[in-house]
């Protein structure tokens, strides 16, 4: 089995507290892990960033998907 990518992201929750949003590919899918029972705040570039990890993991999902 292949190492797993994993890309995270520095976001707040509602309160202001550093948190952090995980991203990986597995099994063809995109997963997005948000901090336990929180709300992730991004600031506009914190959105950026999650876009660009957006895009590296379907990439990298859509190539491990195919057979």
């Amino acid at each position: 089995m292949a190492p797993r990518k994993e890309w995270s992201i520095g976001c707040r929750d509602v309160a202001g507290r550093r948190r952090e949003l995980t991203v990986f590919a597995s099994g063809g899918h995109i997963v997005l892990v948000a901090p336990p029972g929180e709300t992730a705040v991004l600031a506009p570039l914190e959105v950026g960033r999650l876009r660009a990890i957006l895009r590296d993991a379907a990439v990298d999902a859509s190539v491990k998907a195919e057979p």
